[in-house]
This record gives structure tokens, sequence and C-alpha cells, in this order.
């Protein structure tokens, strides 16, 4: 229950102090208490009424109730803004024994309207039950002056959460065996609240000082370096560690960890210190990333032209958490297996991963920590920006790695979602935390990305630049929208449109494409962030015409979604004529151009440098094919991958017949590009699994005939560029785990050697992945591979012996493991997700995880939280290879049975019905013909 330690008021020049002590003992179900001049009330479920108003201005009749049974002040998810936080000084004391804390809050206030109440964010402070609005109302008996500042004092206490957010436990265990605990944060998007009383929104801009009282055996690090090394010592042994005030920013960006981490550093060409933290028999394993930093940061300085404003950036290797990275404002949080690289064990595709992860977040230091969204309905700001910043750095900082290999995954892995009637703008408005998580998805990430390069590409590089420093610099430490970046592209594109027009050069088309004085790119790119779904464009060339139709592309049988979409499509286009780049603005339903000589070819969106899909009507797809069956290398690889990625996504909506698809996809054989051979198998995976499910072996030894020639070149080892060592490892897993007789007989042999030296002969880092997937297969390997992956330091190696294993045939591994997965302490809970997806996957697992995946549904929201991207990878994950009526009822058998407050409003559940539907009508049109197709090369 509560108890009231002290109520004071304090005047201190123009601020009044205004002092609550709170003192808390266990779970409580009284969470009332009037105490002059503040009353504390927490927020309960209501229906908000539609005249909210400010709280000393609303009626009693239009609130809803408090739990002391009074009308509650206040009726509107969203926080009132007459009163705003300037200040908070925060003292927490983690006890890592009892696995609790207590606090001390004072927050400065700024008041803009005369008003007795100050509404802000608590949650799960020692209270059972705790409403889903998450509110704390404190009621003055005087009016608070517009003008003048106020200092409100909140003592408080809870337990550290079990989930994987909050203020949250953490643990690992040491090669001898020992487990050592640690508390960490991750606050994004509405958990700051649950670890100390706040304006938890991100447009409640302050500054804050934190304190942070510890055992001498451990270490506390956040957001700011400590003051002058400040550390102060308390009765009873303990230590209070002092760090300096943060500039002005969001709650979701603090950060604090309380740990046993040991540090690497190294300081920046301009002067930051960057400091590498993890566990102290893992912190050998952290100098790749710690060099990556430190490029990656030097060059976000020189690039946006604006300092990193603080004096140094830590990077935390985090035992158990939930998402990939967090990007804590001077504190960035990671997986382990997202920053830790071993040169000796870890894989091509992990040092591409973790340098993808640091571009990520440290791009976040700038879009997203400087200048951030003003509500989470323009998420995009942020992580649109931070994931094409992923590209555009590491392109420049690290050639080798040839990133734009892997940008067009992230368009095609958008589409997927955004070809759904379910899916959602990239600006969309969302208002209680469960809409706010589901934000966190492949539109706000990869789309936004995708749309950023189109525009990018429509403007040129050199003025979106401009465009985007100039962005930042006006509203650094500032909340911005959607407009805001409009306007700054436009302004910039304007005054440089004379010098970018000479670079371009006059070519067909060009008066289509815009003139300085009619660009707007906000009317552009509007309608590809305020509607959902993206267009196909219909191209029918007929001699020198080109007529070009557009519509919104979409796996329904319903029309009625698609209606009344148009978009501004920059499109490009080349020819069989000429390499140059030719461009087009589509504005309009229909249109056409001119090509000034007949040509035997046209290839519209080159590099898909554009968010569309092309349809060529006509003789035009197989003009495209007998391009490729001869002379592939006339188009880029990621042209290549484009054309494949669309002929087949075309056979979905009835636009192209599957022997048309199928009969391009035969050039692979001679493909050597990456994204090309990924996409195209890609796509032909699911049919493979489709055929799983129904026993059709004939026909699926049938299809393989067109690919194995490219497996065939194949080497087992290591050697050549990032793109091919990556593609050697995906071509040598899949033909193991599709049973390729002369792959499963080198991976036994290799396995065998491995397992008879006990796991110390040096296997090729690359190749080792199909090697453990052929060794899981029986029930000794499987062992052997678990207990190699119990004691292994490396994470990159146990990442891949834990899907080794989830692909395994012995169905009680597969139920045991999941199982493991759930309880968290010889498997990590934080990797039950892809152990769940990867048994899905699985032929002999995919009804072991379904079933999984019900009877433990209620167990993972709490842990994972609802409408988070982590459920939402287990629904759509689980069940997106269904393809009968069957398992359709099942699902909405099951996800019907929910409650909103379980989940069944989530856009996940409404995206895992479209995706079986569209199996299901796939499957009905295209079987019988894919049963009669000849899988043979020409």
């Amino acid at each position: 229950m509560f108890g009231v330690c002290c109520v004071t008021l304090q005047v201190s020049g123009e601020i009044l102090h205004l002092v609550f002590c709170v003192c808390i003992s266990g779970p409580a179900s009284v969470v009332t208490m009037l105490v002059a001049p503040l009353l504390l009330v927490l927020f309960v479920p209501f229906s908000p009424s539609s005249g909210a108003q400010l709280p000393n201005q609303a009626k009693a009749k239009d609130l809803p109730i408090a739990t002391n049974g009074q009308p509650f002040p206040w009726d509107r998810m969203r926080l009132p803004t007459t009163v705003t936080p300037l200040h908070y000084d925060l003292a927490i004391h983690p006890n890592l024994t009892t696995l609790d804390f207590t606090g001390v809050v004072r927050i400065e206030l700024d008041v803009h309207e005369d008003t007795n109440t100050v509404i802000l964010h608590a949650k799960q402070m020692q209270i059972s039950d705790y409403p889903r609005f998450h509110q704390l109302a404190l009621l003055s008996d005087s009016v608070l002056i517009k003008g003048r500042k106020y200092e409100v004092h909140l003592a408080f206490a809870a337990n550290l959460s079990d989930s994987f957010h909050g203020f949250y436990k953490g643990s690992y265990r040491t090669s001898s065996g020992e487990v050592r605990v640690l508390a960490s944060t991750q606050f994004e998007a509405t958990f700051a609240r649950g670890a100390f009383p706040c304006f938890d929104e991100p447009a409640f801009k302050a500054n804050f000082t934190i304190r942070i009282i510890r055992e001498p055996r451990h270490i506390a690090i956040s957001n700011m370096p400590m003051v002058n090394v400040k550390t102060v010592e308390l009765p009873g042994g303990l230590l209070e560690d002092h760090f300096d005030t943060t500039v002005k920013m969001s709650t979701y960006l603090v950060a604090y960890i309380v740990s046993d981490f040991k540090s690497v550093s190294k300081t920046t060409q301009h002067g930051v210190k960057i400091s590498i933290y993890a566990v102290p028999e893992k912190i050998d394993q952290t100098a790749f990333a710690l060099d990556a930093a430190v490029k990656l940061l030097d060059f976000y300085d020189d690039y946006f032209d604006i300092p990193y404003p603080l004096p140094k950036q830590d990077l935390a290797a985090i035992p158990d958490f939930q998402s990939g990275a967090m990007e804590n404002w001077g504190l960035t949080t990671y997986r382990e297996t997202g920053l830790l690289f071993d040169p000796e064990k870890s894989s091509a595709s992990d040092k591409l991963g973790i340098t993808k992860v640091i571009a990520h977040e440290l791009a976040h230091q700038w879009f997203g920590n400087l200048v951030t969204m003003e509500w989470w309905n323009d998420l995009w700001l942020n992580e649109g920006f931070a994931k094409f910043m992923e590209f555009v750095s590491l392109d420049i900082t690290y050639p080798e790695l040839h990133v734009d290999d892997f940008f067009l995954a992230k368009c095609f892995e958008a589409m997927e979602v955004d070809s759904l009637s379910s899916s959602h703008p990239v600006s969309t408005p969302v208002e209680n935390p469960t809409q706010i998580q589901e934000m966190f998805d492949d539109v706000s990430y990869d789309k936004g990305a995708c749309i950023l390069n189109m525009l990018r590409d429509f403007l040129t590089p050199e003025a979106f630049e401009i465009g985007i420093v100039r962005y930042l610099k006006r509203y650094s430490y500032q909340n911005t929208v959607n407009s805001h970046l409009w306007e700054s592209l436009t302004n910039v594109s304007r005054l440089k449109h004379t010098e970018f027009c000479s670079k371009r050069k006059t070519q067909s088309g060009a008066s289509k494409w815009y003139s300085g004085d009619e660009l707007d790119v906000r009317a552009i790119m509007d309608t590809w962030t305020l509607q959902e779904g993206f267009p196909l464009v219909t191209v029918e060339v007929r001699g020198r015409e080109v007529r070009l139709s557009q519509e919104r592309y979409l796996k329904t049988d319903d029309p009625s979604p698609s209606e009344g979409f148009l978009w501004q499509i920059p499109l490009t286009y080349k020819t069989s004529a000429s390499n140059t780049v030719h461009r087009f603005l589509l504005k309009t339903k229909t249109d056409f151009l001119f090509l000034p000589e007949e040509v035997d070819w046209v290839k519209f969106n080159v590099d898909m440098s554009g968010y569309y899909m092309v349809h060529y009507a006509g003789e035009g797809w197989n003009s495209i094919i007998k391009l490729l069956q001869h002379s592939h290398t006339a188009l880029s690889g990621n042209d290549r991958a484009n054309l494949i990625h669309n002929v087949f996504q075309l056979v979905s909506i009835e636009k192209v017949r599957l022997d048309t698809a199928l009969e391009l996809s035969l050039y692979l054989s001679r493909e050597t590009k990456i994204m090309a051979v990924t996409q195209g198998f890609g796509e032909l995976v699911p049919l493979y699994k489709l055929m799983e499910k129904r026993d059709m072996k004939v026909l699926e030894n049938q299809m393989k005939v067109s690919l194995l020639d490219l497996i065939d070149q194949q080497e087992w080892n290591d050697s050549g560029s990032v793109s091919q060592r990556v593609l050697r490892s995906y071509l040598l897993l899949f033909s193991c785990v599709r049973n390729y007789a002369p792959c499963v007989t080198k991976a036994t042999q290799l396995f065998n050697q491995w397992k008879d030296s006990d796991g110390t002969m040096s296997l090729p880092v690359d190749i080792t992945m199909a090697v453990f997937v052929i060794g899981a297969r029986t029930p000794e390997g499987w062992d052997f591979l678990f207990e190699k992956y119990r004691h292994s330091l490396q994470m990159s190696v146990k990442s891949r012996m834990k899907t080794a294993m989830a692909v395994s045939p012995l169905q009680d591994k597969l139920k045991w493991m999941m199982e493991q997965s759930l309880i968290g302490e010889i498997m990590k809970t934080q990797d039950l997700p892809d152990v769940v997806v990867s048994v899905s996957k699985n032929p002999h697992g995919y009804q072991l995880a379904w079933d999984f995946l019900r009877a433990n549904w209620h167990t993972m929201i709490k842990k994972f939280d609802l409408g988070s991207s982590t459920i939402s990878y287990l629904v759509t994950g689980v069940t997106n290879q269904y393809s009968t009526r069957e398992m359709l009822d099942e699902v909405r058998s099951f996800f019907g049975s929910l409650t909103e407050e379980t989940g069944s409003e989530m856009r996940c559940i409404q995206q895992a019905y479209e995706t079986i539907e569209d199996n299901i009508r796939w499957m009905d049109k295209n079987l019988p013909l894919l049963q009669s197709h000849k899988f043979t090369k020409k």
C-alpha cells in the first residue's frame, strides 16, 4: 500500500517546488491518495468522449472515472500540452539481488496555460491491474500560473521487468556456469513510463540529469559520461554515479545499464570517445565493431555537416534483447549478434549485418535523436531515414561490402506487406501503445527507405543531400512532420534546378520530368506517404509509342480497395538502343511517351530505383525473356532481380501466366549476381514449400533442374567477395536442405570430420550452415551440435547452430527446442521467435510451430508485447505458407477467439488471413499448370 513520507512546498526564485514523496511496499490495489496540495489519481479504462477539453476546463459528465471513484481530469490517450517538462533530475537504485528498483524524480515544469492539473505517465509501479492508458494526475489546490516554472518531486518503486522493455533484468552464463544478472533499459516506444514517472511522448523533449546507485561489483553507464568521473560513496557500501546533463531529448531515448561489463575505447577524428561494452568473456570480439563505429560516426559528422553533440558514444552488447538494436542518444544498445565479431568464426554475412546495424543506429543520432518526429504516426521520418542511411554510409565507408547488392531485398520485403489491403500508409494515425508498436514494421522501415531512395534519384544525390542537411539544421532539437522535410527538399531543388538539369542533359520525355518553377516535392511525396500500397505501371510498346497506365497492385479478389489511388511516379527506363537512363514523371492514370526509334526491348524502373512494379503488356515479357536467355548481362543484376520479382508477383494477380514466369527463371543457371539469384530462389522456394505439404516429390525434384548448374559451381571455401561468399553460403544451404545428393554427401563428410575432432577442426565459415543442417538430421549429430551451442561464446556460431537444429526432421527435438527457448534458461527467450518461425518453415515442424504458438500465445504477448514487430513476425512467419482452406479455418478460429486485450485487433492477424487466402487462390489457379509444366532448359 501507499504511505506518505513527505509533502512540502518549496519556493526558489521563479520555481515553485511541489514535493510529493510516496513510499510503496508490495503490489497494492489502493492507488489514490489525497495530499495537500496534490492529489494523485491513476487512469482507468474508459470509452473516450469526443469532447475532451483541457484539464481545468473539462466537464465532469465528459470525463472517465478514476480509481478513487471521482472523475479523472483528462480523457484523451495523448497528454495535454498545458504543462511541459524542461528538466528531469532522476535518481535510480536497482537491486540486482531482489530484482527491483527505487527512485526519485524531480521534474521542472513550464506552464503554458493556467491550470491546477499535471497529467503525466506512469506504468506498473507496484500497482496491480494497471490501466492501459498509463496516466497519472497531480491536482493542486492552487492554480499553476502561466509563464511560471514549477517542480514536481515523486518517489517511486517497481520490480525490474521480466519482459524485454522498460527497466528490465537480464542475465548471462559464464563459461564456468555462473549466472550473472544485469539491468538495462529499452524505452521505445512507450516504456519509459514503466521506469519513472514522465511525459512519455516524443514531443515532450527535456534535459535529463541522471544518478545511479549501484554495488561496487557493478558499473553503471548512461546517455552521458559521468561528471568528472564523479562517484559518491553512500552508507551500506553502495556507490552513486553522477552523470552529466543530457541535451534536450525525448524520454524514449533515455538509457542506463547496471552490469559487470568490460569495455574497449577509441576516439574519432572529431574527438568523440567511442566505447564498446560487452560481458567480460566476449570483450575480445568487439574490435571490428569499435573500428566500424569510429569510421561511421566520422562519416556522419562530415556528411550531415552537424557535429555529433555528445562527448561520447557507447555501444553495448546486451545478452537479453528483443529487437535488433536501439538508438538511445550516446548509449546505443544491441543484441550480441549485432555487435560481436570473431574474425575466425564469423561469416561474411555477419560482417555485413554488424556494419549495417551500427550504421543504422548511428544515423539515428541525427535522424530521430537530433530531429524527432512529432508523433509516432511519422515514425518513418526516424526509421525510414536510418534504414536508407545504412546503405548510403556503407557504400562510401565499406565499398568492399557491396551493400547496394542487398538494398533491393528491403523493397521486396516492403512490397510483400504493402500488397495487402491490410497495409497502411507510411504516415498513418495511431493512438494507443499497441497501434504505436505496430508502426515498427516493413512499411515504416523498408518502404520508407525505398521511397527516399526514389526521391534521391529523382532530385539527384547532390540536391537530396543539401536538402536533408538543411532540414536537420533547421529542426535540430525539435520535432517535425512530413511537410517540414518536403519543404526543405523543394526549396533546395528549385534553387539548384538549373545546375541539376545541365547534368541530366536533354533527353526524350524530359519535358514531363519537372521544371524548376513547378517542382513540388510535397505534392509528389504525399502520394507515397499518405496512401497505402504502391502502383503497378503497365507498359505497352507499339512501334515508337509507349502507352502507360497505373493502378494499385493488390493481392485480393475484391477490386474496391484499389479504387481511387493515384501516384506521381518518377519513371526511369532504358532501351535496346541506348544505355542512357531516360526519365518521365507519370502524374495521371494514363499517358504516353515516344521513343526516338523502334527498339527490341524496353526496361522500366532502371536498377529498381523506384518503388513500383511494371507489367510489360503485349509482347513485352516475351522480348524480356528472349533478352535474358541470350544476353542477360545487357541488364544490370538489380534490373534482373527486379524483373524476376515483378513477373512472379504478376502471376499472383493473374496478369501473367505462371509458365511465363517459370520460362523467365530458366536463365538463372547462368546468373552470378546475388540479388538476382536470391530473388529467383525466393520466388521458387515457396513453390517447393507448397508442394512439400502436398507430397509432390516428383514435381519438386523436377523444379530443381534449372538450378543445379549454379549450385555445382560453388566451392566449399571462404574465397571471393562478400557478395560471392554470401551467395555461396545461401546456395549450399539451399541445396542441402533440398537434399541435393552431391551437397548432402560433402556436408555429411565434413560434419563427421568436425564431430570426430570434438569440434576443434576449422571449417570454412561460409559453409558451416550447410554442414550443421546435415549434421542435425540424426539424434547423435543434433545432440553434439546442441552441446557445442551451449558452450560456445561466439554469438554468430551459436546463431547458425540454432537455425540448423530448428530445421532438423527430428520432431521431438524441435518441440523440446521451442519449449526450452520459452523457459529461457538453456536457450535465450530472445531467440524464441526465430526458433518458432524456423520450425514453421520445416516440413516436419510446421504443425508443431502452429500448435506451440496457440498454446503459448498469452505468455508470448506478455513477454514480447502486443503490437510489437516480434509478435507480428511470429504470426506472419508461422502462417504465411499455409495454402488450404482447412488451415485458414483453423487460423481464423484461433485468432477469432481472442479479445482486443489479447491481440484480436492487431494488423498482423489480418495480414495472415490475406496471405493464406492469396496462397489458396494461387494454388487453385496454378497447381494444374504447375503439374503440367516441364522444367527444362532452353
